[in-house]
């Protein structure tokens, strides 16, 4: 049985009988801490560099649950109790969100949803492309330190403001000019289902390809990463890392 709720509807009785015995137990104390993580808020670690530099490798943040409803995926050990989304909405065009990958859904990614149901993608010299129509794209002061491309490199990195149809706009990065996936077929995203890239384009597997990640069904998404409430930058040879005081606090945009 497939449990989806479109956006635009009421819940239905039962889900609001559920809501309201969930905000009762929130009130518990013993059950507080359980359906906090279950339903609302859940803590995300960042170990890699591929959404550099919205998000920095040691970057811990909240995800929110509740933000496109909820999946088997949202629950402890995702129990098989039902298919696709209760009180389902789709992601908007720029949302980073926390997904479990549908070759393998023990693991857990975080990426950019650029495509969505019914969306032509495809990447052209480095420049996005949805539906025919390069994203509006701004050149701004190289990226340097934290090594976003990996292997040792320190040097400067080519840093771009990307701005979707949507008004969303973000920073992404350019470790290499025409890089193995800068030039791309078309993708076109199936229904029920959305595309997704790393803000560190070059070095960031995901929906480009299609072996690994391809195409983010629904029901997948874990939920909309918000909060960054800690953050600690590692340091190779086992020396300690270092607390990035300056992001705490903020937001993922």
């Amino acid at each position: 049985m497939t449990l989806v709720q479109d956006a635009g509807r009421s819940p239905p009785r039962w889900g609001k009988i559920a809501l309201i015995v969930v905000a009762v137990m929130l009130t518990i104390p013993i059950f507080s801490p359980i359906l906090f993580r279950m339903f609302l808020f859940h803590p995300f670690y960042i170990p890699a560099r591929s959404m550099m530099p919205t998000l920095l490798e040691g970057d811990s943040l909240f995800v929110s649950k509740y933000a496109y409803g909820y999946s088997r995926y949202s629950m402890p050990f995702s129990p098989r109790l039902f298919s696709g989304r209760i009180f389902g909405s789709v992601p908007e065009r720029g949302d980073v969100v926390v997904f479990r990958m549908p070759k393998n859904d023990s693991v857990d990614y975080i990426k950019r949803v650029v495509g969505l149901p019914g969306d032509a993608i495809q990447m052209q010299q480095g420049l996005l492309f949805i539906n025919g129509v390069p994203v509006k794209r701004r050149r701004l002061s190289d990226f340097a330190g934290d090594e976003p491309c990996g292997m040792g490199d320190s040097n400067p990195t080519k840093r771009w403001r990307e701005t979707l149809i949507n008004g969303v706009s973000y920073e992404t990065l350019d470790c290499v000019d025409n890089g193995f996936y800068d030039n791309t077929n078309v993708y076109k995203v199936p229904s029920g289902h959305v595309f997704v890239l790393g803000d560190n384009r070059d070095n960031s597997t995901d929906s480009r390809v299609l072996s690994a990640v391809g195409y983010i069904p629904m029901e997948n998404i874990v939920g909309r990463a918000g909060l960054i409430y800690f953050s600690r930058a590692p340091r190779a040879g086992g020396e300690p890392s270092i607390l990035r005081s300056e992001r705490i606090g903020m937001l993922v945009h």
